[in-house]
């Protein structure tokens, strides 16, 4: 008699990997060797993208050369744009992304010429222009692909415009001097920011002439970001990179185990993401905490859906028991953003709902609960959250498609059978 296995195939090991590894002493995750928490404060996602996809950091000049690269590969193929703008206006973002990917597929298919690692840095520097295109052209405006800031006047250009908004140097490098107070419902607290977030903010990572990060907040608000919401962007993409054996990944792997192509391998990647129990998670999280005013309000609505038996989105982790370590750095990242919004008291809300869930089921937020309001703070539309998922995850999915490749077998595991048997042929005219 076959062992049944456990839903999910959950605790199963279902291959060898040397990408990273998840949930040791019930909360670390390591990248290729490096601890997420490293990578999160002294790295930038070019170096963690390079990392994942060549299997070791780059040296000064591989950086240079790196954003030079994913800069050039920003552009979008005129046939690409119209592709896109033929799209409906209310299609899933996700379908976007799927189509898009296809399309460019058609256009720059896998060769000997474009391989794996080419085409990834392709598609990392290209799913955001390709989003906003779609996303701006149906609301009658067209992106600028354009970003430039190539000179110590033009960075000392987006200080200006920092401050002129209120803030000082300090503060638009993300600093803690002077913090304001986004709103009555925020802390009246400023936030003890010289540590942590604050410090590694004025990373020269997020001051370069090109950042995937920087690059997909340009073209979204026309504008050039304040440097600490670059950072705190850059440090999602890192965050959300990689995951070992999650859906998305395993479905990619299954892909690449046919021998399909590559672009096969990533649209069965974002098919896979875009379902709500894998990549809508944060999604779900802002619906859900944009409803409150306050944090009382938060926690006694809560409080009400859990006697329900309704399902909090953003809390618990099948691998993680402990916690999930990239919850805690973007949970900090989160209320440093908080303090500059308009919408600042969200953060004091969503830590009512976490102090709930806790207190009620003993459960932790996972990435998704912070980061919806992370990307709430910067001005990114609910919508684009799982997509933004997708720039990330190219990485951490390119790393597995080519390790299955290397070590290729076919992924076709076995199903334990429990439908009916023996049952005895029935003629047409005797069915019912």
């Amino acid at each position: 008699m076959a062992v049944k296995k456990p839903g999910g195939l959950a605790g199963v090991e279902a291959g060898v990997t040397a990408i990273s590894t998840v949930g040791k002493d019930g909360r670390g995750l390591t990248y290729r060797g490096y601890g997420i928490e490293d990578l999160a404060e002294h790295g930038s996602f070019e170096e963690t993208a390079y990392l994942l996809i060549r299997g070791k950091l780059p040296n000064v000049d591989e950086l240079t050369d790196y954003r030079r690269k994913l800069d050039a590969a920003s552009r979008l193929p005129e046939t690409l744009k119209r592709i896109l703008e033929l799209l409906p206006a209310d299609a899933h973002p996700m379908e976007v992304l799927q189509a898009g990917c296809v399309a460019l597929g058609t256009l720059e298919p896998e060769s000997p010429q474009r391989q794996a690692a080419d085409l990834a840095d392709r598609l990392i520097a290209l799913t955001g222009p390709m989003l906003l295109h779609w996303y701006y052209f149906h609301r009658g405006e067209r992106v600028s692909e354009t970003l430039a800031v190539k000179s110590a006047d033009a960075r000392q250009a987006v200080f200006k415009a920092d401050t002129a908004d209120g803030l000082t140097e300090a503060e638009a490098l993300g600093g803690d001097e002077d913090a304001p107070a986004a709103s009555s419902a925020a802390s009246a607290q400023q936030p003890a920011l010289a540590t942590g977030p604050a410090a590694s903010a004025q990373q020269p990572a997020a001051d370069e002439d090109y950042t995937v990060a920087g690059h997909f907040l340009y073209l979204l608000h026309g504008k050039h970001a304040a440097i600490r919401a670059r950072r705190v962007f850059d440090i999602s993409l890192t965050l959300y990179a990689e995951h070992e054996f999650n859906a998305s990944t395993f479905a990619a792997r299954v892909t690449a185990s046919t021998l399909s192509n590559f672009y096969s391998c990533i649209v069965t990647g974002i098919g896979t993401l875009r379902g709500n129990l894998h990549g809508g998670a944060n999604e779900a999280v802002m619906e859900l905490i944009e409803r409150f005013t306050t944090p009382e309000e938060a926690e006694e609505a809560t409080r009400a859906r859990l006697a329900e038996k309704q399902l909090i989105m953003g809390f618990g982790h099948r691998v993680y028991s402990v916690s999930d370590p990239r919850s805690d750095i973007i949970k900090k990242w989160s209320e440093t953003l908080s303090f500059w919004s308009e919408d600042g008291h969200l953060y004091p809300v969503s830590e009512a709902v976490e102090r709930v869930m806790r207190e009620e089921k003993g459960l932790f937020p996972n990435l998704d609960f912070y980061s919806a309001t992370a990307y709430h703070f910067m001005g990114i539309p609910t919508a684009m959250f799982t997509p933004i998922f997708v720039i990330a995850r190219l990485a951490g999915w390119t790393a597995h498609i080519m390790e299955q490749r290397r070590n290729n077998r076919i992924i076709r595991p076995t199903a334990a059978y429990d439908g009916p048997d023996n049952l005895p042929w029935l003629e047409l005219h005797a069915r019912r």
